[in-house]
């Protein structure tokens, strides 16, 4: 799809400035980290990702509140990088504190629940649980049904996801 060695010589060569020019708890080195994370990710190098992923969340706990939707992300970040690991257990409890914090600090429409709700549904689908993915990729259908347009790829991936759990059902 991408060309992510291009991608990551890119953001290597930016959070180089950005090393030189900013201080080190600076949000933008947190932002750069997770760019890379995100590339190594995207090529299957898990282990990578999580070494990026943690290095931006590090920052972020430092330079935000502890109840900020960005810091919710990087749980979430480093919850998918678990999941797809298969430590179902660790994914889970990032992605439950993901969701602890959007559920204080988001309306309870916000599209970031959703996607919270999807995360934890097809952490419990790997686990095996089929019910309770099925409860929770439910809830995030309910909310991308109210706060999205009815033909953003969100609701067709959370539909495509309950189709997938109702047939191992």
């Amino acid at each position: 799809m991408g060309d992510y060695s291009k991608a990551l010589e890119f953001y290597e060569k930016a959070h180089k400035i950005y090393e030189k020019a900013l201080p080190s708890n600076h949000p933008l080195l947190a932002t750069s980290y997770n760019n890379i994370g995100e590339v190594y990710r995207n090529m299957g190098d898990y282990l990578k990702a999580l070494e990026f992923y943690e290095k931006s969340h590090k920052i972020l706990g430092k330079a935000l509140p502890s109840n900020h939707p960005n810091l919710a992300s990087s749980y979430s970040n480093i919850g998918e990088v678990y999941r797809n690991m298969g430590d179902y257990s660790k994914a889970l409890e990032f992605h439950e504190k993901s969701l602890k914090i959007e559920e204080k600090a988001l309306p309870p429409s916000h599209p970031n629940l959703a996607t919270s709700y999807n995360n934890i549904g097809m952490v419990y689908f790997g686990k095996g649980d089929y019910s309770k993915a099925l409860s929770f990729l439910e809830k995030a259908l309910a909310i991308c049904q109210k706060s999205l347009p009815s033909t953003h790829p969100h609701i067709k991936e959370t539909k495509d996801n309950i189709d997938y759990v109702k047939k191992k059902m």
